[in-house]
């Protein structure tokens, strides 16, 4: 049962694909397809540390593919302004959610597929904690975003079905951000996705764009919520087909009694039973975490492109602050062409507004004046500089993609180092490349027709842990030039050309400790001891021996 659960899940991501495949290529995905579910399978039976992993895998059995997480929980400080504090004394509803409480409009008689989701989220009090630290700086903006256009105040709480309201989140079919869009119905619902931006991780344009599409679902399903829902989960044609299905064997055509993927029979039910425990809280004796009903950010106008580390400083605030708040920007910089908004402590608005005022629009970005040299071209100008071609020929007045030696360009470049933007997408998937996960990092470039399943196989390891060393899911499409990291304990004689690790033996001194060496040489210590099991006693001799494998691209 939970093969076939991961089998129908792994799929709903490919099904507009199959549709225009041949029935021996249709045959041919579906293996595949089993393979990547059995693979997710065995992984989720491994032990996690958070306690998103254990949510995760634990609902794989139901069925939902595990959501990944690249960035830690980010918490910006916020001081609320005097005059919003006193505002704020004269409210009635002092919770957001209690706000959203008394607004809860779904009717449902509870079942157990309702109750053994509730049990869960019951069980697991700390994981909706976790889930409100991350929610905090949104959630007023949502709520008010919801009452404005008369949405169902339920639907507040399907960024916790959806992401565990993290907006860097990511999963199966290359759905990313708070509302998990896939590319696709990202930009049929208005969020523009470019190499600067993506608007699926803009908390304010990927609400929005959830709104559209739930709105268009609703009125596609007769003002049936739970019908809406599905299909936000699977797709509107897979529903609508489940519906005629049942009307032509005379059934019920409620979401109860629908005939749909596993991962849908689960997902209405989560956010069914995260309702009924909002609404029934004391009843339950579950503490939900409160939240102040009072804006804390606010979003800001800037009128052009700007270097997020300059905005950062203009707003007191880090850059890795800034950008925790506005996760859309995949670079170090704002689109140039827009959005030219960014969201801001609340507190900090004001000396942001009065320090963007001072700056002229040419001064907040840092510039180069690069003389052209033999051989230098747009792509290769703008991989130099952490840019693209259509900026440069913009900034230049390019006519052609051809230019000539001697000249010079004008080219925007960060105001501080690259790894000063830590939540950009380049610095992400480097941290999570180079999480340390065996003795050996291989390099693998992706060539024509390689799959994780296949690349999995060759290298012996975990489909998952494979995906997921790569800031990516198990069913995603590896596009050729891309570069892949391989995790190993050992490699072969062929594969040892692509190793980045060197295997050295080490003399235990005088007054060493596990952890001294571990410091020494940049590892961990229980890596030492499972590298050295057979050697190690309980005290280190002088003398002893022990192996040690040193990534070589840290030396």
């Amino acid at each position: 049962m939970r093969l076939h659960t991961l089998l129908s899940l792994a799929l709903i991501g490919t099904l507009s694909a199959c549709n225009a495949t041949t029935n021996s290529e249709q045959a041919s995905q579906l293996e595949q397809e089993h393979q990547i579910a059995e693979q997710i399978l065995v992984s989720c039976g491994q032990p996690e540390n958070q306690a998103e992993e254990h949510f995760d895998c634990e609902s794989a059995a139901s069925g939902t593919i595990p959501i990944t997480h690249p960035v830690e929980t980010v918490e910006v400080a916020v001081e609320v302004p005097e005059k919003i504090a006193e505002a704020a004394a004269d409210i009635e509803v002092k919770d957001v959610w209690q706000r959203v409480r008394s607004q809860l409009r779904f009717e449902f008689e509870d079942n157990n597929r309702i109750a053994a989701q509730r049990n869960w989220y019951l069980k697991h009090p700390n994981y909706m904690k976790r889930v409100a630290i991350r929610a905090k700086p949104f959630l007023h903006l949502i709520v008010e975003k919801m009452e404005q256009q008369n949405m169902p105040l339920e639907l507040v709480l399907l960024p916790i079905v959806e992401s565990a309201f993290d907006p860097f989140a990511y999963s199966h079919g290359r759905a990313a951000g708070m509302w998990q869009f896939i590319p696709s119905t990202g930009k049929r619902f208005g969020m523009k996705q470019t190499w600067w931006y993506d608007g699926r991780r803009d908390v304010m344009a990927s609400t929005q764009g959830a709104i559209d599409y739930l709105n268009y679902l609703v009125n596609m399903f007769d003002g049936n919520w739970l019908h809406a829902l599905a299909a936000y989960n699977s797709g509107e044609g897979r529903v609508q087909r489940s519906i005629r299905k049942n009307k032509r064997m005379g059934k019920p055509t409620d979401f109860w009694n629908l005939d749909l993927p596993r991962e849908t029979r689960a997902y209405v039910p989560k956010l069914l039973a995260l309702a009924d425990i909002l609404d029934n809280s004391d009843q339950y004796s579950f503490e939900w975490p409160e939240i102040n009903n009072i804006p804390l950010t606010q979003e800001v106008t800037i009128g052009s492109q700007i270097d997020l580390a300059l905005a950062a400083e203009m707003a007191g605030l880090t850059v890795k602050e800034l950008h925790a708040l506005n996760p859309g920007y995949n670079r170090w910089a704002t689109d140039p062409n827009g959005p030219y908004n960014l969201l801001l402590p609340i507190d900090k608005v004001e000396k942001f507004s009065t320090e963007l005022a001072k700056t002229d629009s040419s001064e907040r970005l840092n510039w180069v004046r690069h003389k052209v040299r033999t051989g230098d071209s747009l792509l290769r100008l703008a991989n130099k500089y952490h840019t693209n071609t259509d900026i440069i020929s913009k900034v230049n007045e390019l006519k052609s993609n051809v230019i000539i030696a001697g000249n010079y360009l004008i080219i925007p470049v960060a105001l501080k180092s690259l790894d000063s933007y830590s939540l950009s997408q380049d610095q992400r998937l480097a941290k999570t490349q180079s999480k340390k996960s065996g003795a050996y990092k291989i390099n693998h470039t992706v060539k024509s027709g390689d799959t994780f399943w296949d690349l999995s196989r060759e290298y012996k390891v975990n489909l998952r842990q494979l995906a997921k060393w790569n800031g990516m899911a198990p069913t995603d499409t590896l596009r050729p030039g891309k570069k892949l990291v391989v995790w190993v304990d050992n490699v072969s004689k062929g594969q040892r050309k692509d190793a980045v690790m060197r295997t050295l033996t080490y003399t235990v001194r005088n007054g060493d400790s596990l952890a001294r060496i571990a410091g020494k040489f940049n590892v961990k210590v229980s890596d030492i001891q499972k590298w050295n099991q057979a050697k190690l006693k309980k005290y280190l001799q002088p003398g002893q021996k022990l192996k040690i494998f040193v990534d070589v691209t840290r030396t």
